[in-house]
């Protein structure tokens, strides 16, 4: 497994398409609703790797800047989204490519925890307009929800390679502070969920760059104890993965 987090995702690009979950619709009225996006805005989805969050901003008439440093998720991202107010960049968030002061809202979905937040932070200085805005989101799996959901959690938890270091969502209350001044932006939560069948939850888990592949140590243990999870608590063939979808959102500070 690549140790480069701009890698780490390069083989299970297909998974990732299929398996990840997707964002509520009611996000981008949120943001709406509360200032953070507005008509005709130029949007900077950083971090996008194949556009989940992208489509939806695309969907809804913006022109979108989707920068992703992995060359097969970018890819993927182009055929999934074939749309001249779409662009897929060969950037990063500390290096977009982007021209200074043409984006009105960066946003970043699951990715920010992979950021230099120094590097980051000059970046967005660069390329947002004077009354730019950013949103930060993360699908966070609820694991108090139900039993399913806690044995879940320990099965990455025993199972993952590196789970511990890399799953970790959110931003502290410094961090926020840099990112959108002494009002530490605006914070909402939205429910999400995904049904999954046997092959689905694999794949799900799969999509993760914590989980062992196929031919790597700990593979097949990680599948059997994915069978038995999905065993004990399938209903009409199928389990339900509850996420808290957040968002923090504002004003970038200057």
């Amino acid at each position: 497994m690549s140790s480069d987090p701009t890698q780490r995702f390069s083989t299970r690009v297909e998974n990732y398409i299929r398996y990840r979950p997707g964002y509520p619709l009611a996000l981008l009225p949120l943001l709406e609703k509360r200032g953070s996006l507005r008509p005709g805005d130029i949007v900077a989805d950083l971090g996008c790797g194949t556009g989940k969050l992208t489509e939806l901003f695309h969907r809804r008439g913006h022109v979108v800047h989707a920068v992703e440093p992995n060359g097969p998720m970018r890819d993927a991202g182009r055929r999934y989204i074939a749309d001249d107010r779409c662009s897929f960049v060969d950037g990063s968030a500390e290096s977009t490519g982007l021209p200074g002061a043409t984006v009105d809202v960066a946003v970043a979905a699951q990715a920010f925890h992979w950021f230099d937040i120094d590097s980051t932070l000059v970046e967005l200085d660069r390329i947002l307009r004077p009354d730019g805005r950013l949103a930060l989101i993360w699908n966070v799996r609820d694991e108090s929800h139900d039993r399913f959901m806690s044995d879940y959690e320990a099965l990455l938890a025993e199972h993952g390679t590196d789970y511990r270091n890399v799953g970790a969502h959110g931003v502290d209350t410094e961090t926020r502070r840099r990112l959108f001044g002494r009002d530490l932006g605006l914070l909402a939560a939205l429910p999400n969920e995904q049904h999954l069948d046997r092959d689905g939850l694999i794949g799900r888990v799969l999509s993760a760059s914590y989980a062992p592949e196929q031919g790597q140590p700990g593979h097949e243990e990680m599948i059997a104890a994915l069978d038995d999870l999905f065993r004990r608590h399938e209903k009409d063939g199928s389990v339900i993965l509850r996420y808290r979808t957040d968002v923090y959102h504002g004003t970038f500070e200057r």
